[in-house]
């Protein structure tokens, strides 16, 4: 964006770039209701002659069997209850050339009650054309629906002030609008990349300079379109892909677990090293999938495809798959994105995100209780910390800070996640940026991540229990008596495998051996959160069977046991906790064989491993 918002940008080599022979963009056309959003485009479509054979007269014709004066907003309002009624109600496409290029025309509706459509028209576009009535001037949707396409990561925008016919051609009320406009814009860090007078019924400054208006030097409409700049392809950006699912074809005898999902961003070849977060789970690129189709060594943005790995390692839905960053890229760069410097930039995660929020549920968004908010493929519960501020839309004046979101209200605020998110903050990245909220069974508000913040500064982290009062006898005195130390032996597996069985016999050993041991497992370490069971995601008794299990194995090592433990699911976040939990004592982990049968030699062998561990690290 430019600050001097009249001057005419420098050409890009983005422009000259072509793909079958022209460019194409899509633009949206979005502003206040009656605001002349379509007769924008109805007449920018007739004066270039972009329209289709006979178009323009039997729109001329209809309105004349029907007593109506012609408006040119019929051409794209094509639903006939959307011309009896003279408003947008959903978003039209239609299709535009210039000299420069191709164009995807998005006409969205400027009524309130019809904000949802205006986003899903909007979150298709690369650049937009924010229209304002000279003689109404700001309303209140103008102010929404710039704030929105900010949220959505349009960063070029053109401001035309409509139907300037209407105060005489006025410099003086252009100049106040653009001013307020601005203004307001700057609060909400964002910059228009064009402002211009127009009267598109009359067809003034749209594809050629009026001379109703001589004292305006800048662009006309067609011009400072043309000006727009392509986006660089998502070839060029850092390899980001939400893990779908994990595909195993077990009944033809093929043993590979297959990571599928469509990649957002980037490229990726056999042999990339890479990275899975939040688990931190690493592994190389082993060979690239697909139904039907020839075998390839690389795959790029846009294309559903899927994975094997060199290294079998379990990583489940909603994990983000990276590149592993090259030396000197850090998560917290102010990197842009593109990768043409050769430098794979890292995602981040956090438990803990600045966002920017579209609200749109029928119940207003509040602190104490506990939604969904969907990233990619993760689902992950959360609940509102804070909201720093809330920008009224119905007032000029702009900022205030309320306990809750409203409907059609845009606010900057805090959420808390009851696990970490891998994610892009939307300054780097728009694919794994945004995000919506469910509210129960429906999609009630949207946005897009700001940025990660410390955990440790939350409000609403969860009151630690009270201290228990434990035994005066020291660990080594029952080491002693028991002939023992205590340590934690921690069986884990994804689909496939049964930690619980390996657990069960390494503990029949233990005791036969006339050692002192204890089994306890869970099912699956991340099932509560994920599942939404609990009403509050963050109380002792729902943060993760992981959780609990480390509580209590705590108890039994302080006992003097050794404590087998079997839970599938386990992530890097888990482990920690369980460290955190135990602190003091030995923590084993052991991957479970995929065959346990009883009896069989892989459950014989993980058994085996175990007592060796335990005995090189002087516990038996």
């Amino acid at each position: 964006m430019q600050n001097n918002v009249n001057t005419p940008p420098a050409p890009t080599s983005a422009i000259s770039e072509r793909i079958e022979g022209r460019i194409r963009m899509n633009i949206v056309i979005v502003g206040h209701v009656d605001h002349g959003k379509s007769t924008v485009v109805g007449r920018l479509l007739a004066d270039t002659g972009s329209l289709p054979d006979g178009k323009l007269e039997s729109v001329r014709n209809y309105c004349a069997r029907n007593s109506k004066p012609f408006e040119y907003a019929f051409l794209l309002d094509a639903l006939k209850d959307e011309q009896a009624q003279g408003i947008t109600i959903d978003t039209a496409r239609t299709f535009f050339k210039s000299g420069q290029r191709d164009y995807i025309i998005i006409d969205a509706p400027g009524h309130i009650e019809f904000l949802k459509n205006m986003v899903t028209g909007a979150a298709r576009a690369e650049a937009a054309v924010l229209v304002i009535d000279a003689k109404e001037g700001i309303r209140e949707n103008s102010k929404r629906h710039g704030y929105l396409l900010s949220m959505l990561g349009i960063k070029q925008v053109a401001v035309v002030v409509n139907k300037m016919d209407l105060v005489g051609y006025a410099e003086d009320v252009f100049a106040n609008i653009r001013d307020e406009y601005i203004s307001f814009l700057a609060r909400i860090g964002a910059t228009p990349r064009f402002f211009l007078p127009i009267s598109a019924y009359h067809g003034e400054n749209l594809i050629h300079h009026s001379d109703k208006m001589p004292w305006y030097k800048g662009h006309n409409l067609l011009s400072a379109i043309d000006a727009f700049s392509k986006e660089l392809p998502k070839l060029n950006q850092p390899f980001r892909m939400p893990v779908q699912d994990i595909y195993k074809f077990t009944s033809l005898g093929d043993d590979r677990r297959i990571v599928a999902g469509r990649v957002e961003s980037g490229s990726a070849r056999v042999g990339d090293r890479v990275v899975f977060l939040p688990s931190g789970k690493q592994s190389v690129i082993s060979s690239i999938e697909a139904f039907h189709a020839a075998p390839r060594d690389h795959v790029g943005a846009g294309v559903s495809t899927g994975f094997t790995l060199a290294q079998q390692i379990y990583v489940g839905r909603g994990e983000l798959m990276v590149k592993v960053p090259e030396a000197g890229a850090t998560a917290g760069s102010n990197h842009t994105g593109a990768t043409a410097d050769g430098i794979e930039v890292p995602a981040e995660t956090s438990r803990r995100l600045r966002i920017n929020l579209f609200w749109m549920g029928k119940k207003a968004f509040q602190r104490g209780k506990t939604y969904h908010l969907k990233l990619g493929t993760a689902k992950i519960a959360c609940r509102l910390e804070k909201i720093n501020y809330l920008v009224d839309a119905s007032e000029t004046t702009g900022e205030e800070i309320k306990s809750a979101v409203e409907r059609h209200d845009v606010a900057d605020c805090v959420i808390e996640l009851s696990k970490p998110l891998a994610f892009d903050p939307i300054a780097r990245l728009e694919a794994t940026g945004r995000f919506v909220i469910v509210d129960g069974y429906e999609i009630a508000g949207g946005g897009i991540v700001r940025e990660a913040l410390p955990e440790e500064d939350s409000e609403n982290r969860r009151e630690k229990p009270a201290a228990l009062l434990k035994s005066s006898v020291p660990i080594a005195t029952r080491s002693k008596m028991l002939g023992q130390k205590p340590a934690m032996v921690l069986f884990s597996g994804g689909p496939g495998r049964e930690p619980a069985k390996a657990a069960q016999a390494l503990e029949t050993e233990l005791l036969n051996a006339g050692r002192h041991a204890f089994y306890i497992g869970v099912e699956d370490a991340g099932v509560a959160v994920e599942s939404g069971r609990s009403e509050n995601p963050w109380d002792s008794a729902a943060m993760g069977p992981a959780l609990r299990l480390g509580e209590n194995a705590s108890m039994l090592l302080d006992a003097g046991l050794i404590v087998i433990a079997s839970a599938k699911g386990l992530d890097s976040q888990d482990v920690k906790a369980l460290e955190l939990l135990i602190s003091g004592h030995t923590l084993i982990q052991l991957e479970a064989p995929a065959d346990a049968e009883e009896g069989s030699g892989a459950l014989a062998g993980i058994v085996k491993e175990a007592l060796a561990r335990l005995k090189s690290q002087g516990m038996l």
